[in-house]
This record gives structure tokens, C-alpha cells and sequence, in this order.
């Protein structure tokens, strides 16, 4: 019953409104007072450790990095070379903070987890509790997996996919909507937390005179649901529908805070065509870098999208018809199908701080000033209470205690982490 309650709240609203409470008025962040050399290549997460050293996951390069307190020297923790006792993985993996300030490392090939020290160094390996949400805790992208307050590791459920049967082909149809689920560790028991709302797509199957295509149907701008894990272990559910935050509480209980203030931007018939011809478009040259068998992997959306940088959807498509190379079909939406409004976020846009607040990385534009992306700082109630912009080229990644903020930015040198505070 409380999981059905949560799904409710995500639906009676379908209309942006103006809300009462004022808005913060947007402020730079502060300026950094670290900055590492530009020694990396894609860090996507972080984890501050008690005596102010950072675990850095550079997924690409695939090693765990642990800076010291100015982030100016590292060691490898965990790194991508054969043969290495303290092997990253065979591909992207995740680190989670986990028990006494320790940090879980999941390699979702491996289907296992090494559990970092507070010192930084490997103590042990375990294995994912269950094969099938390898990839799905192995991530800090997509998701960002977390303990809630009875130690249950919380992250996001498996798509129920159906096969439908059409002109004589299975193919997929993707759902709308995916749920949360929290497993204990030590019993291996799943029990389901909520559900939230991702990007869909709609496959196709396409007769030709060439034979039979399976492709899709793209709609790139749409509005989807976040979730991030706080620090007293209660998960937030941000809502793009109306743009508020539901609260699963450590004690079961469910909240449905008041509409976050915020200057929804319309999107008029003339851009919504213009936003269909450059999706249409970039989906047309990744079609022909990857030949007929590309492979174009968008499906569980809000990444940005060619234009306005809002979330999408997507899938990965095949082609088919009797042993002949078809082309996947690729169409889009027809305009009506997008939103009248732009999205408020997309995917991967929410993340938990240190001090028990709610970061979100919103679509928001300040005028007359040229910087990064606004983020909207949510307490555990679900009230707004800061809002905050970054330098352009930056992007957060995560946080330590008191205020602390760590940004990951890059240049043709490379990459590299910035230290700040809100």
C-alpha cells in the first residue's frame, strides 16, 4: 500500500503552476580552493574520506584514485592492469559509500564488490547479491546506489521489458516507469522502495523490398523522475512532472513535499519541430559512423539531447531479414508528442550531499550570464533553499561535509577535480 501511495503522488499532477514560496535568487558557487593537476579522464564520482582524502572513479581510465587533503598527489587504488591484485574491472564500475567509512567499489563484470578501507586501501571482495543488478549497482551515472537507514543497498530495479509479436518478429517494448529496490546484504532479500518515472521508446518493425527492420521511435525530450539516497538513509524521489520531491523516510513512512519554485520555460511548436530535426539529425550520423548495425544506446534516456540540452530517450536497435544487413528504422515523434514545457532536469541530474541535502541539476537558464549548470539545493523536507551555478565546463560530482562541493572539469589537457564550498 505505501509503494501504490508513492506511485499515486508521481501522477495527480500534470501542469506546471507558479508557486507561492520565493525562489532563491541564483549565486556563483564559491571559487575553488583545490584544484588537482588535469591527471584524469572521465571522474564521475567521488567519496571524501575522515582525514579529508578523496576517492576519485575515473571510469574511462578505469581506476579508483585516492588524492591527498590538497588534491595536488594520488595513488592507485584500484586500476584496469592485467594481471593487478587490486583490479578495477573489465569495464565502468561504481563506488558507493558504505559502513564505518568504508567504500564499496562494484565491478559489474566481475560481479563483485571490493570494499575499500577508510585508508584507501582494498580489505576485501564479495559478490554482487545478485547477478542480474551487476550493472545496475556497478554505476555513478545513470544512478547513484546508496544505503538506507536499516543498511539495505538501494538502486535501481530491472526494466520489465514485454515481447510483443509483430509481423512474425519479437521485439521489446520498453516501460515508462521503473521501480526502486533495496537489498539486504546479508540475507540477499529484495523488497521494492517506489518506483519513478524514465524516458521510453517506442521499437518498431519496418517491412521493405530489402526485408524487415526493427528500429524506433524517439521522443527527445522528455520529462522523467530522479532519485538519490540522503544521509540519514531516506530516499528522494524528485518529480518532473510538477517538479517536487517525494520522501520514502527511514521509518517507512512517505511524504509528498510542496512544488519546488521554478521558472518553467515553454516550448513552442516551431522549436518543438526545430528539437525533432536535430535529434533526427544526430541520430542519423551516429547511423552512419556505425553503419547498419549500429548500435545506438539512448534507452533509459535524460541524457542531453542535440538541442537544449534536455533529456531523451532511446534504446538499442537491431535489424533483421533473412540473413540481409537492414538498416535499423529510426523515426521520430510527431511534435504534439513533446512536452509544452521543457523538462525541469534529466536523467542522472540528482545527487545527495554530506549534510542531508538534495542537489539537482536542473535545465534552468539565468539570463544575461554565461556559466555551467544551475543546481537547486533541496532539504530533507523537500524545501528549496539555496540555489547554485557553476562555472561553465563544470560539473558536480560529489560532496563532503560542512558544505563541501567537488567538481570535475577538463581541457585539451585532460581532466581534473576543483574543491569548493556552497
Amino acid at each position: 500500500m505505501r509503494i501504490l501511495s508513492l506511485f499515486i503522488l508521481a501522477a495527480v499532477s500534470s501542469v506546471p503552476a507558479q508557486q507561492s514560496q520565493p525562489a532563491p535568487i541564483v549565486r556563483l558557487i564559491a571559487a575553488p580552493d583545490a584544484k588537482s593537476p588535469p591527471a584524469l579522464v572521465s571522474p564521475v564520482a567521488v567519496r571524501q574520506l575522515p582525514n579529508g582524502t578523496l576517492l576519485t572513479n575515473d571510469t574511462q581510465r578505469r581506476q579508483v584514485l585516492l588524492f591527498d587533503r590538497d588534491l595536488r598527489t594520488f595513488t592507485i587504488v584500484a586500476d584496469s592492469a592485467g594481471g593487478a591484485k587490486n583490479s578495477y574491472g573489465a569495464g565502468a564500475g561504481g563506488i558507493i559509500p558504505y559502513f564505518a567509512d568504508s567504500t564499496l567499489l562494484v565491478d559489474p563484470a566481475g560481479l563483485s564488490m571490493f570494499v575499500i578501507d577508510p585508508a584507501g586501501k582494498i580489505a576485501r571482495v564479495a559478490s554482487v547479491p545478485r547477478s542480474q543488478d551487476a550493472a545496475a549497482l556497478g554505476t555513478n551515472t545513470a544512478t547513484s546506489p546508496g544505503f538506507d537507514a536499516k543498511g539495505r543497498l538501494v538502486y535501481r530495479g530491472i526494466s520489465r521489458v514485454k515481447q510483443v509479436t509483430n509481423g512474425g518478429l519479437t521485439i521489446a517494448q520498453f516501460p515508462d516507469s521503473v521501480d526502486i529496490d533495496r537489498v539486504d546484504l546479508a540475507t540477499r532479500r529484495v523488497d521494492t522502495a517506489a518506483f519513478y518515472k524514465i524516458s521510453k521508446t517506442n521499437m518498431i518493425v519496418t517491412q521493405t523490398e530489402k526485408g524487415v527492420s526493427v528500429g524506433a521511435e524517439i521522443n527527445p525530450v522528455q520529462t522523467i523522475d530522479d532519485w538519490a539516497v540522503l544521509a540519514d538513509g531516506s530516499i528522494a524521489i524528485v518529480r518532473g512532472l510538477d517538479y517536487h520531491v517525494d520522501v520514502v523516510h527511514p521509518d517507512g513512512a512517505l511524504t509528498s513535499a510542496a512544488k519546488i519554485p521554478f521558472d518553467w520555460r515553454m516550448l513552442g511548436d516551431d522549436e518543438k519541430v526545430a528539437v525533432l530535426d536535430s535529434a533526427k539529425r544526430a541520430v542519423d550520423r551516429m547511423i552512419t559512423n556505425g553503419g547498419g548495425a549500429a548500435m545506438i544506446a539512448m534507452h533509459g534516456g535524460g541524457g542531453a539531447a542535440a538541442a537544449g540540452g534536455h533529456g531523451g530517450g532511446g534504446a538499442t536497435f537491431g535489424s533483421s531479414g533473412e540473413g540481409k544487413n537492414v538498416p535499423p528504422t529510426i523515426k521520430m515523434v510527431s511534435p504534439s508528442a513533446l512536452p509544452d514545457y521543457w523538462p525541469p532536469f534529466g536523467q542522472g541530474a540528482a545527487k545527495a550531499d554530506a549534510d542531508g541535502n538534495l542537489w539537482v541539476r536542473t535545465t534552468a537558464n539565468r539570463a544575461n550570464a554565461i556559466g555551467g549548470p544551475i543546481y537547486d539545493v533541496i532539504d530533507r523536507a523537500g524545501a528549496l533553499i539555496d540555489r547554485v551555478q557553476v562555472p561553465p565546463g563544470r560539473q558536480i560530482i560529489g560532496f563532503g561535509k560542512g558544505g563541501v562541493v567537488y567538481m570535475a572539469a577538463r581541457d585539451d589537457s585532460g581532466a581534473w577535480l576543483e574543491r569548493t564550498h556552497r
